[in-house]
């Protein structure tokens, strides 16, 4: 934990960061009173910052928080069979990591920083102690867990029925729509994951990656520079993913 730095906040700091945070409306209920978006200031009992390799958590930990992720980038990965870390997710600011420990009690998988990062902590158990008086943060945390289901749900369709194209031109059109709802470029981005961490997220071999994306460049779709991305054809990417058999 020497890697972890946890940052106390006192309640008036946290009530301004939060008013003033340009991710609240991505990570906390809409339509809320006054009074309370107040309430809710006060679950939010301190930050931490992960630093890069780092570990917000791990397998096997005691689930007791939730984490809105401030700034950076996370992958969640599991370990395979044959010792390897399979990645089952990315995780970007504006949104809630450690869903995995509610069923019971203890994180099912490591959460690992990418980029030098910072959560703001979310103590489960006040979490629920205050649902219980906001309906508004209720359907909140329950939209917010229904759209992992939804996530895995479309993980496994893009495993089980997809050729490589669609799932790697399904995984920019993702990428780059989650970053557009945080203000960023529709058409670029830097990819935060190496080819290796797509590749075990996408059940693909790093070589099948490497080839898809020079692919993508040749057929005018995408243009690449090291870690950074311009997609060039958006239509052509969505084609793939809507009507792969037109593609083939």
């Amino acid at each position: 934990m020497t890697d972890m730095k946890i940052q106390p906040i006192n309640a008036q700091v946290m009530k301004v960061a939060c008013s003033n945070c340009n991710l609240r409306e991505l990570c906390m209920p809409l339509g809320l009173s006054v009074q309370e978006i107040e309430r809710l200031d006060e679950v939010v009992t301190n930050r931490r910052k992960v630093k890069r390799g780092a570990a917000l958590f791990r397998n096997g930990d005691r689930f007791n928080a939730l984490y809105a992720i401030r700034t950076g980038f996370f992958k969640t990965c599991v370990a395979a069979e044959d010792g390897r870390d399979q990645v089952t997710g990315f995780q970007m600011a504006g949104e809630i990591i450690g869903l995995d420990g509610i069923v019971n009690d203890q994180h099912t998988c490591d959460a690992i920083a990418l980029e030098d990062t910072e959560v703001c902590v979310m103590p489960f158990d006040r979490v629920e102690e205050l649902s219980r008086e906001i309906n508004g943060l209720q359907r909140h945390v329950h939209k917010i867990m229904s759209r992992e289901i939804v996530r895995e749900h479309g993980v496994m369709l893009l495993l089980g029925s997809m050729r490589a194209e669609e799932r790697l031109a399904a995984f920019l059109l993702n990428l780059v729509q989650r970053l557009h709802a945080r203000g960023f470029s529709q058409s670029e981005l830097i990819l935060r994951m190496t080819r290796e961490e797509i590749g075990s997220y996408l059940g693909l071999k790093l070589e099948t990656v490497s080839r898809t994306f020079s692919k993508f460049v040749d057929d005018g779709m995408v243009e690449v520079k090291q870690r950074h991305v311009r997609i060039v054809n958006t239509e052509a990417l969505a084609a793939l993913v809507n009507h792969p058999s037109e593609c083939q």
